[in-house]
């Protein structure tokens, strides 16, 4: 887990790195929750009043950033500064803000220079290119930087395993990756479904976790189904790959969803075969996230690229001649297992 750094007199660090500078430094006058994870940013505003408020209903105060502008922004400068009621400290909340630089000037600046230590200032942003001129949180002095960006696969197994290892319930490497990759590294679901194999092994007495019980409670999502039946087509497993399709096929997904779900997989896994670039910069060019492309490159490299290029090209086709009324979307899905287990390329 990499540690906190400071510079110029801010923090900065993972989601995963944030108890433990909660328990060795304290809570800090001003926060930026940044990054795409709602989870990781609802669940460090949760850990900032849990370490600060007994009674949150008389020292907590949240706003929209949308809502403030120009000397609204006032509002939240006289929230930070209001004295704290039978408690040491308040927590102010402030979501998706975004002002200019010269609102930042005109009302806020005293705020970051000199802190108002009765007061914790949460900022919680999803994040994303910023508008020219807004204000840039990272730069401001005594911010401290809470990267709620995606976990990488590692982060994200660690920390099923230690949440289940506190509960008293033993689960290997195996067991939490497989828990992390059913749910496609998305932490919502992480957490929903840890919490779900929790319950089931308390309520059965069990003091450990198998690949069998997350195989049969841990729902697979609509990602790594995707990526079970691209990996199946690696294998040339054609009875896994129909197995995997007619779990999905009526299940959320009709013929149509789901050939235009896999026919944008293929057309993914083709498109970051071919990129001669970095994974950040293939994320740039193809507009996605740097984690999507290397956990797709993975998958490409099973293929040949030119299987790759056949398996999208005969899809789209066949959609098409669906879409054109030419034959039935069934018809086209019995065509498309065809192509991609019987054509070579």
């Amino acid at each position: 887990m990499p540690r906190p750094s400071r510079r110029k007199g801010r923090y900065a660090m993972k989601f995963t790195a944030l108890k433990k500078h909660i328990e060795s430094e304290g809570v800090q006058p001003v926060y930026l929750f940044e990054g795409e994870e709602l989870y990781f940013r609802d669940k460090g505003v949760e850990m900032i009043k849990a370490a600060c408020l007994s009674q949150p209903q008389l020292n907590y105060t949240a706003f929209d950033g949308a809502a403030l502008k120009g000397d609204k922004i006032s509002r939240l400068a006289e929230a930070v500064y209001a004295l704290p009621f039978l408690s040491e400290k308040r927590v102010v909340v402030v979501t998706e803000f975004y002002p200019a630089e010269r609102e930042y000037a005109a009302y806020l600046r005293p705020i970051f220079e000199k802190p108002v230590e009765s007061t914790a200032l949460l900022i919680v942003n999803a994040g994303g290119k910023p508008k020219a001129g807004s204000c840039e949180w990272k730069k401001k002095p005594n911010v401290t930087f809470v990267d709620c960006g995606r976990a990488d696969e590692q982060d994200a197994v660690k920390w099923v395993y230690l949440t289940l290892r506190r509960a008293g319930i033993r689960a290997d490497g195996r067991v939490c990756t497989d828990v992390v990759r059913y749910c496609g590294g998305n932490m919502a679901r992480i957490a929903g479904e840890t919490e779900k194999l929790k319950e089931y092994a308390e309520a059965d007495g069990r003091a450990e976790i198998t690949s069998e019980i997350v195989d049969a409670l841990v729902y697979r999502d609509a990602e790594y189904k995707l990526y079970e039946l691209s990996q199946a087509a690696a294998r040339r497993d054609h009875t896994r790959f129909v197995q995997i399709m007619e779990s999905m096929v009526g299940k959320g997904y009709d013929e149509n969803a789901f050939l235009n779900a896999l026919c944008s997989h293929f057309r993914t896994l083709y498109e970051v075969s071919s990129f001669k670039g970095s994974d950040r910069q293939a994320a740039e060019a193809l507009g996605m996230k740097e984690y999507a492309v290397k956990k797709s490159r993975e998958q490409a490299a099973r293929f040949d690229k030119d299987a790759l290029g056949g398996y999208y090209a005969d899809l789209y086709g066949v959609l098409a001649r669906a879409r054109a009324g030419e034959i039935t979307f069934s018809a086209a899905l019995k065509m498309s297992v065809g192509k991609i287990f019987f054509k070579t390329y």
